[in-house]
């Protein structure tokens, strides 16, 4: 077969953003006064829409690359050519397949034929004839990994970033050769982390010497003259033969039929199906896909491996978490939140040059770095006594010294970010300052008295925030001069990990402050959500609606272990007994009870919980002997129960109908523009699945929606091939 025999699939796909290949021929440079091995043939795959549009491959930009390298094949036969080389538009090697051509494929066939392309393409590269060369310069992900992997030899430029094989977190496997090679090349340890570890854990990339590190690449070169460096090392490998000592070196790589291998191969497999287990409960097929075809390529030809990926791949395709992931990842996290529905026009913004925050806590101080440290500007913190100061201002220099030690900031960066947070007992500082945050205790009575101490110094054009998660930002408005002034700008913790902001407009919140908050949040490299003042916004109130039916649950006389673990089939992060530990009984108990005093008896208080509360009781859960978790004696013994047990399915289902009942709530109060906004603040501020496509999609496909509404949130066919 050639890539040509796959145009029926290209003919599907008549607006593809076409990825080009281009080749110029080099002449490989001497060595050491020898004459020029000969000339290297280089394919630079661009899609000519500049740096904003990574390259991708679709059906079309694949066989156009098959037939260039057919062509190639050709020349090399005929001794025109000594080598190829593959690379890139500038910062962008290849950002994988298009993953919208992949989701348009409804039947089963054409996603088969997909996976073979890609297969027939990567298998022309690998048996050119002559050695082939990636040289990665920038984003290479997915399918573009794939490229450098079958090539014979790879460079990588120390200033590249997004090396991965994400393939597990989109629903899909690495299906173009990358779950046969990598284990081979570093390790079937390295190669777990690379396809299962990383992608479940955000979605984590390689950078550039990350990768060199881990031995994906033969060489690593700086950015400045990238190409030339490559070439001229291509050259001395071309001109040296593989056998010479200018061949790299591959200490990672291994051979699989070696015994000591295979064991090593089994615990890597093995230590992937129990990493799986914890992030997803096994809830998405794909991670253990990818661990199946591992298990079984070890004693499989490159060819079988290359037919199992195929009918695995073509599988995955069909899957509702597929589809669900691509919603999440493309239509939500890539498109959506660059674009907040609702948000003022960016012209409206008024710079931001200098930030004040009230408190020096925990959150005050993750603030007062994040500002520092995104932004450029002086940052002053403020508290009660100048211990409380000090301690906050040590906090951020403490961690930008952990920074400079792991490497990831340079000394003199982290001098000027240090140099930039201050601290005062006083409001003063906050004379000239153009936005000032409050994180003060979560009490509406305290959070008044700041804002009425900062009207007294602040400019009157100066913007004051409240980082509330729950408490009303129309109240808190109520007693300023100038109310229009103040915006919720609530951020999740920890501050430098978790993407979400929910911005919140008050009534009185002018466009010019709201402006500014979003233009904020884009200088923090944080997602925004425009969230209407309603009791904790969006996040919290959907976390507490969850957990208030499974605490109630439990205090009915559902056993604990039941209770805790009936929501495994939504493959969600941490159970919520976990989660409650680690938000915090008391703050969780307080959250409730304001939401319960705003919307009744959706959210029951606990007695059980107030009395661990009362009894300064941290956690249901303690470790257990055996290592399993167990409720103390001492913790067991302040509760009652009652005396009507569900089982895990009954808990399942009331909780996915009280937040399909929450949700419909939510949107007909107007909290956010549409459903897709309450998707995009569980995924990045809660860590919802993105295999579960959002917290809507689910629901819809679960039933609940239609139980408790008579309506879907989203209309058929989205996330979903319903």
């Amino acid at each position: 077969m050639s890539a040509a025999d796959f145009r029926k699939l290209a003919d599907l796909f008549p607006d593809e953003m076409v990825t080009h290949s281009s080749v110029q021929d080099i002449d490989l440079p001497a060595a050491d006064g020898q004459p020029s091995p000969g000339i290297l043939a280089l394919i630079t795959l661009d899609n000519g829409l500049g740096p904003s549009k990574p390259t991708t491959l679709g059906p079309n930009t694949l066989v156009e690359l098959g037939s260039v390298l057919e062509g190639l094949r050709e020349r090399a036969a005929a001794g025109e050519i000594a080598a190829v080389g593959v690379t890139g538009k500038p910062g962008c090697f290849v950002a994988g397949a298009d993953l919208s051509a992949v989701t348009s494929l409804q039947e089963r066939e054409h996603g088969l034929w997909m996976a073979q392309l890609g297969h027939e393409v990567y298998s022309t590269l690998a048996n050119l004839g002559v050695p082939s060369f990636a040289f990665i310069n920038g984003v290479a992900l997915g399918g573009g990994l794939e490229i450098a992997l079958q090539s014979t030899y790879r460079t990588v430029s120390t200033g590249a970033g997004a090396l991965a094989l994400p393939e597990a977190f989109l629903g899909l496997v690495p299906g173009w050769g990358g779950v046969y090679l990598l284990p081979r090349l570093i390790g079937p340890e390295n190669a777990v982390k690379v396809m299962i570890e990383n992608p479940l854990n955000n979605n984590r990339t390689l950078s550039g010497p990350e990768a060199f590190k881990l031995g994906i690449a033969d060489a690593l070169f700086a950015p400045e003259n990238f190409l030339e460096q490559s070439v001229a090392w291509a050259g001395r490998v071309v001109a040296g033969g593989a056998l010479s000592s200018t061949a790299p070196e591959r200490p990672a790589a291994v051979d699989p039929a070696d015994q000591a291998v295979a064991a090593r191969w089994a615990d890597a497999v093995a230590a992937g199906r129990a990493y799986v287990e914890t992030k997803t409960s096994n809830a998405s097929p794909a991670p253990a896909e990818v661990l199946n075809i591992m298990a079984a390529n070890r004693t499989l030809t490159q060819a079988e491996s290359a037919a199992l990926e195929c009918e695995t791949l073509a599988g995955l395709m069909q899957t509702d978490e597929f589809r669900a992931t691509v919603y999440a990842f493309l239509d939500l996290v890539q498109k959506r939140a660059k674009r907040p529905a609702g948000a003022p026009g960016r012209e409206l913004a008024r710079p931001i040059t200098k930030i004040g925050v009230v408190g020096a806590g925990l959150m005050a101080s993750q603030l007062a770095l994040l500002f520092a440290r995104q932004l450029g500007v002086p940052v002053v913190l403020t508290d009660i006594d100048q211990e409380r100061v000090d301690k906050g201002v040590g906090y951020v220099h403490n961690e930008v010294d952990k920074l400079v030690a792991k490497g990831r900031l340079a000394t003199d960066v982290a001098t000027k970010a240090k140099a930039l947070v201050t601290g005062s007992v006083s409001k003063e500082p906050f004379a000239d300052a153009d936005f000032v945050i409050e994180a003060v205790f979560e009490e509406l009575s305290v959070k008044k008295q700041v804002f009425a101490e900062l009207e007294a110094v602040v400019s009157p054009e100066c913007i004051l925030a409240t980082n509330t998660s729950s408490l009303s930002v129309t109240a808190m408005a109520a007693d300023l001069q100038h109310p229009g002034r103040l915006v919720g700008f609530h951020f999740f913790n920890p501050v430098a990990v978790m993407p979400l902001l929910e911005i919140v407009r008050a009534p009185k919140t002018e466009d010019a402050v709201l402006a500014s908050a979003f233009e904020l949040a884009r200088g923090l490299k944080k997602t925004a959500v425009l969230v209407k003042d309603a009791p904790a916004f969006v996040v919290n109130r959907i976390l507490l609606r969850l957990m208030g039916e499974v605490t109630a649950a439990f205090d009915e006389g559902t056993p604990a272990r039941v209770a805790d673990a009936a929501l495994r089939p939504m493959g969600l992060p941490m159970t919520p007994f976990t989660l409650l530990a680690m938000v915090g009984l008391p703050v969780a108990q307080h959250v409730q009870e304001s939401l319960n005093e705003a919307f009744g008896d959706r959210f029951p208080l606990s007695q059980n919980l107030q009395k661990l509360v009362d009894n300064n009781v941290r956690s249901l859960w303690s470790a257990a002997a055996d290592g399993t978790q167990e409720i103390p004696a001492a913790t067991a013994a302040l509760m009652s129960f009652g005396s009507t047990p569900s089982t895990a399915e009954e808990v399942l289902r009331r909780t996915q109908d009280a937040l399909a009942e929450e949700i419909g709530l939510m949107l007909e109060e107007g909290v956010v523009a549409a459903p897709q906004d309450i998707d995009l603040c569980m995924i990045l501020g809660a860590g919802w699945p993105m295999f579960l496509g959002g917290i809507t999609p689910y629901l819809d496909r679960v039933g609940a929606s239609e139980r408790v509404n008579g309506r879907r949130f989203l209309p058929p066919g989205v996330a979903s091939r319903s």
